[in-house]
């Protein structure tokens, strides 16, 4: 990871907030051979100091089977990014570059039982599928249909032992420069270039 002083958080719960916002990973693992990796959506909690990352995956695949052998995993949280194009700094004449904000959380993956999955699932529809209201709510779904579903995913729980991140936002920049790159991004048709601009505000 490309890390520099100009381009770090000054506390820990900015990071987590980073985590809680961008909940769809590339969980990565190792097989013995190749990395390997999926895309998941996950939540992160916080239990007396300690961060878990909790969801599910496929379970016939082959990063179920890298997971099995091998527990040590790493979960990649990406926000908005843009090119960044020199051609607005005070002088020109130089590299463009990217601006970017990511987290890698490293721990070890503990694969769910049936009955904790199950509990999963009911709890992240209820989330996004309100109970009382949505016809695709979990307590409207036949539970025969449930079961069926269930024995082709499995929940899991990774106990998050390293956090690393990159913020790289243009700190390392004058005002000027900025203000010229925020302004630029704003002018932009493309939604990442917009929200890239929205951060660099934060950090400024």
């Amino acid at each position: 990871m490309y890390k520099l002083p100009h381009f770090t958080a000054d506390n820990q719960d900015e990071i987590l907030e980073f985590m809680h916002q961008n909940t769809f990973v590339t969980l990565i693992g190792f097989d013995g051979e190749f990395p390997v990796a999926t895309q998941v959506p996950v939540k992160t909690l916080v239990e007396d100091g300690s961060v878990k990352l909790i969801g599910h995956i496929m379970t016939k695949t082959d990063h179920y089977k890298a997971f099995e052998q091998n527990p040590r995993v790493m979960a990649i949280f990406t926000g908005a990014h843009a090119y960044i194009s020199a051609s607005v700094y005070e002088s020109p004449a130089v590299a463009s570059t990217w601006n970017y904000k990511t987290v890698q959380a490293k721990g070890i993956i503990r694969l769910m039982t049936s009955e904790e999955t199950y509990q999963l699932i009911k709890e992240l529809t209820d989330k996004y599928e309100d109970p009382k209201t949505s016809p695709a709510a979990f307590n409207k779904m036949d539970e025969a249909y449930i079961q069926k579903h269930l024995k082709a995913i499995t929940g899991f729980e990774v106990t998050v032992s390293h956090i690393d991140h990159v913020f790289k936002m243009s700190q390392n920049h004058s005002t000027k420069n900025k203000e010229s790159i925020m302004a630029n991004l704003e002018q932009s048709n493309h939604a990442l270039d917009q929200e890239v601009a929205k951060e660099m505000k934060k950090h400024s």
